[in-house]
């Protein structure tokens, strides 16, 4: 109510005094006031039928008891530490909280919002001012300003919460709830505190959500829900803001209707979420709705950020230029900009304007500096400091806090891998599994304290989303191998937010030379990720977009024999299974034995379904292991032949070889060939073109930027149409391009790019060179046939 009247009441608390002390004067029938020790009390006593329950409640409840509160001194020059309220049912636990803080008696005390989650009941407890409020005739604009002279600023307190505070604080948990009649307690640590610190940063955030506070990082890309661990960027931001009591609204548009939505609220948010459930978020809160998707075919979208003060001013907007397919993903990769950005003014607050105003550019934000450094300046008293050496070289406890959280200028002081070389190493975009620990150690090895640990810790390689020391050091390992390295110390509110023993913690650091020790071992490294980034881009995903491109043509051909080069573990035939075709014999060819196994696998399956219609007129199936740059004459002359995303896994010299023996050799009547188009990788992953064609030599460049560990080669759409023109020409076919994924229209063109050759009438008495009827270098893995029982020679 009283923010209703003054807006300034949300950032200062002291003017609630005046307005309720106003009117409880209005009041005074009912109520009595004492200006002087500031208190309120009914002028009607209580019922002795209340007062003797009160009474029984009392005598029943434990006598004594002590819980672990936070004392947070006004002067940084004195550091947060634990102490110990012991509280007894007879007495008032606000007496004790006074006591602790040089007060009198409740009275002279003021109690903050709750510090984070709205349901908490941690909060602070400081002095309350009193004189220059409590004349109720004084003019009110002055009263923060008297504040001042009452006692210091509390930055570190008021930072926490969002109010101003001076002098000493207390951080604790405890009161009388409406869920129950009994004190409601427990304990705050030093962990705890640190915590809170730290969860009022973006990266922080992640951190915490991660429970990996020595070793996650905010990632610097957004995917896929399969890629992204812990918070997904929309809760992050939507937890920042209420955190720093800001308020955002995310705009998403459809780039067909640009148009006319308004501004959505995170607290009425509804988005599709990456599985295609529609999900109602609430106050940072994920609840499953169970409605129907939103429908989202039409065009691609983007989302616009805005982040507005209590007091409705507008202290940054994001509008990214990027398109996504799905508007689930837009709000999360605009709420990711936003939070990148932040995260570095995070961690150096002191930066220059002319800076921040060029990263705000790169991330497509424009700010109010004067609205956005007055929102954040309490974050330029706490985050400005980090760690110091004494003069006796010993660590000293550093008593204002840092925000660099990406640990600048810590180098590793050691390291030693153990283990045989499995072969099995990660690659920029794999997803690399590892068990850790990180351990407190004092020079010499005297002391080792464990700080944080985890069996089962999965990051994108190269995504940004885990210290630059510890992927530095697993980009050498193989699976299976463990290493060992120390480092200097980060700062040391990550170490007290991650230590569960704080007063060790600050016992070792501050009599100690302390370094940080970490074990990992690597457990597993998951290839590829293409998958999972075109599902996060596409939908349906392109994989299964080729396959249905490549289905549909089969049905138009009216082919009775198809032949699948490069099939894989049969994606391709199993979904021609799923339909009805003209097609009576399929083959499949690849030269992985286990893609092989897994294909015969579900063909011996469906094809042995007597409830499959689509599969009637179906009479033989083989599967060759063998390569498609050799010929072999038992798969000469089929109707139609595919081979998806194949030619890319080979040299580029082999594509062209397959490309002459396809053509010139099995002469199918149809050939469907596609391939990635490097150019899309732009909007894929932020790939930039020039180091293949400046450098073609380099390979690990080129590499880097391939949508999978193992292509070869990947074409632009020049070199693609190329290729298959010239190939054309020479075997007599027609080529047609096409694709999948994107536009062909607009650039960068198509995600997959197509082609699809169809053989000429041609005149000439010969047409084709005649082939061998005994070359058969393929190895007849499985076989069925219609008339006769399943047999495998696998």
């Amino acid at each position: 109510m009283c923010k209703s009247i003054d807006p300034e009441v949300e950032s200062n608390p002291f003017l609630v005094i005046s307005y309720v002390m106003r009117a409880a004067a209005r009041l005074s029938g009912l109520l009595a006031t004492c200006e002087e020790e500031l208190w309120i009390t009914r002028k009607n006593p209580y019922t002795p039928e209340i007062i003797e329950s009160s009474s029984l409640e009392q005598s029943d409840s434990r006598e004594n008891f002590s819980i672990e509160a936070i004392n947070v001194p006004c002067s940084l020059e004195k550091r947060v530490e634990k102490v110990i309220l012991n509280l007894s049912s007879s007495g008032y636990f606000l007496d004790v909280i006074a006591k602790q803080l040089g007060l009198l008696n409740a009275a002279d005390i003021l109690i903050s919002r709750p510090i984070g989650k709205a349901s908490s009941e941690t909060r602070l407890y400081f002095a309350a001012p009193k004189k220059y409020l409590l004349d109720i005739s004084s003019d009110l604009l002055h009263a923060k300003g008297a504040c001042n002279s009452t006692g210091s600023f509390n930055a570190r307190a008021s930072y926490l919460s969002g109010q101003d505070i001076y002098g000493d604080a207390v951080l604790a948990s405890v009161g009388f709830t409406r869920r129950s009649k009994d004190l409601f307690y427990e304990d705050v640590s030093l962990q705890s505190y640190h915590r809170m610190v730290i969860g009022k940063t973006p990266s922080g955030i992640y951190k915490l959500s991660r429970e990996g506070i020595l070793t996650a990082e905010l990632p610097l890309a957004f995917t896929a829900k399969a890629k992204w661990k812990g918070s997904m960027p929309w809760d992050i931001l939507c937890t920042f803001c209420h955190q720093h009591r800001l308020e955002p609204m995310f705009t998403p548009r459809s780039t067909l209707e640009e148009s006319s939505e308004s501004p959505i609220s995170h607290k009425k948010l509804k988005v599709t979420d990456l599985a295609g459930k529609e999900t109602q978020y609430a106050n940072g809160c994920v609840v499953d709705a169970g409605v129907n998707e939103i429908v989202e075919s039409r065009g691609s979208f983007r989302c616009e950020v805005k982040i507005i003060s209590k007091f409705q001013d507008i202290i940054l907007e994001c509008s990214p230029k990027e398109t996504f397919k799905k508007q689930s993903d837009a709000i999360q990769n605009a709420s990711l900009k936003v939070l990148l950005w932040l995260n570095a003014y995070f961690g150096d607050p002191t930066v220059p304007l002319e800076r921040l105003n060029t990263s705000a550019d790169g991330h497509n934000i424009r700010f109010d500096s004067q609205t956005f450094i007055k929102t954040f300046m309490l974050c330029q008293h706490i985050h400005n400091v980090g760690h110091n050496e004494t003069e006796d070289g010993k660590l000293a406890y550093s008593n204002s806090l840092n925000a660099s959280f990406a640990l600048p200028g810590i180098e590793l002081r050691s390291l030693s891998i153990e283990g045989p070389d499995s072969g099995v190493f990660p690659s920029i975009g794999s997803l690399a599994c590892a068990s850790y620990s990180v351990s407190l150690v004092t020079e010499g090895k005297h002391m080792k304290e464990l700080l944080e640990s985890s069996d089962d810790f999965e990051f994108e390689i190269a995504s940004g989303a885990v210290i630059p020391h510890l992927e530095s050091v697993i980009k050498q390992m193989t699976v299976g191998q463990s290493a060992f390295f120390s480092m200097d110390l980060p700062p040391q509110e990550l170490v007290f937010a991650a230590a569960g023993n704080s007063a060790r913690m600050l016992s070792l650091l501050s009599s100690e030379t302390c370094y940080l020790e970490y074990t990992i071992t690597l457990l597993g490294v998951t290839e590829p990720l293409e998958d999972r980034m075109e599902q996060a881009f596409f939908s349906p995903p392109l994989s299964k977009q080729r396959v249905e491109y490549a289905v549909q043509s089969i049905k138009k051909s009216c082919a009775t024999t198809l032949v699948d080069f490069g099939c894989g573990s049969g994606s391709l035939l199993d979904s021609l299974l799923n339909y009805p075709t003209s097609l009576e014999k399929i083959a499949g060819v690849d030269i992985s034995q286990k893609s092989l196994a897994c294909a015969a696998k579900i063909l011996h399956s469906k094809l042995n379904s007597n409830s499959d219609a689509s599969t009637s007129a179906m009479k033989s199936a083989i599967l060759y292991d063998g390569s498609i740059t050799n010929f072999d004459s038992r798969l000469s002359g089929f109707d139609i032949g595919t081979c998806l995303e194949v030619i890319e896994h080979m040299e580029e010299d082999q594509a062209f070889e397959f490309g002459n023996v396809v053509l010139s050799l099995f002469r199918p009547r149809v050939l469907i060939v596609s391939t990635p188009n490097y150019e899309y990788n732009v909007i894929l992953q932020k790939s930039n073109l020039s180091s293949q064609e400046d450098d073609p030599e380099d390979k690990s460049q080129a590499q880097c930027k391939f949508r999978n560990h193992d292509h070869k080669f990947e074409w632009t759409r020049e070199q693609f149409n190329c290729w298959a023109t010239e190939l054309a020409a020479r075997h007599n076919y027609s080529v047609e391009f096409s694709g999948v994924g994107g536009s062909g229209d607009t650039e960068p063109g198509f995600a997959s790019q197509i082609a699809v050759f169809r053989h000429e009438l041609v005149t000439k008495e010969v047409a084709f060179p005649e082939v061998s009827g005994l070359e058969q270098p393929y190895q007849a893995i499985w076989e069925w046939n219609s008339r006769d029982r399943p047999r495998s020679a696998i």
